[in-house]
């Protein structure tokens, strides 16, 4: 985002619409700090500047990233899908990739307000690689990856800013608890907030949540939450238990 200082006349009108408080008062007009900008557009989109001072650009990579998972207008390149571009896992009745068995766990990075860089992404990444998760391929995050055995991110991603990125991962039911452990452990380490998403297909036969027991044993709070397509659609493939 640029602001044409030729146009605005410095009635700040456009801060409170700031998700990132990255406009400022300079010189008696508004000014953007493009390092804490993430691209969302929120500010133009808004329509709140008399005098369409407001100016998105034309990015190019790497920072085109930030506009990627930020602007929930504009679908990501990788996959079609708005905002931070996953169709994610835990919608499982039409995708159908998490099995029986395994558990998928999402971390989602930043908030408005606060957002997040690639660098806490990679703490992250690199802390839960070695337990053996599997990162989701079809997680735009996981396409940003030099290496997504060590969850190393490129080296231009890391400076990148978004509002949130969802770093998204399937492994062994029997994992979870590690990877709980895990977090607890690096979540002093990194520089914005983060929620956890845990899911798993239910039981079959008793309808029991099969990570429901190693959450409340972590003491770890939770709201169960289910994620059903009230029969609108048909899963891709065909649900294995294994």
């Amino acid at each position: 985002m640029k602001v044409d200082r030729s146009k605005c006349i410095g009635c700040f009108q456009c801060i409170p619409y700031c998700a990132m408080k990255a406009i400022h008062k300079v010189d008696g007009k508004a000014d953007i700090d493009e390092d804490a900008c993430v691209e969302c557009h929120i500010c133009y989109y808004s329509g709140v500047c008399p005098k369409n001072a407001l100016t998105v650009e034309e990015l190019s990579y790497p920072r085109s990233i930030r506009e990627a998972f930020s602007d929930v207008r504009k679908p990501h390149k990788s996959t079609g899908v708005l905002g931070r571009g996953t169709e994610e896992i835990k919608t499982n009745d039409v995708t159908a990739r998490l099995k029986y068995g395994r558990v998928s766990v999402s971390v989602e990075l930043g908030r408005p307000g606060i957002g997040t860089d690639f660098y806490d992404v990679q703490t992250i990444a690199q802390k839960l690689a070695p337990i053996g998760v599997h990162f989701e391929p079809e997680n735009p995050v996981t396409s940003l990856m030099a290496d997504a055995k060590t969850g190393t991110m490129k080296p231009e991603v890391l400076p990148q800013r978004a509002l949130s990125a969802l770093l998204e991962m399937d492994m062994p039911l029997e994992t979870l608890r590690d990877v709980l452990h895990a977090l607890k452990e690096v979540e002093g380490k990194i520089h914005t907030v983060f929620s956890l998403c845990v899911a798993t297909p239910l039981d079959p036969e008793t309808g029991e949540n099969p990570a429901q027991k190693i959450m409340e044993e972590e003491h770890i709070p939770y709201r169960p939450n289910g994620k059903t397509n009230v029969g609108l659609g048909k899963p891709f493939k065909g649900v294995v238990r294994i």
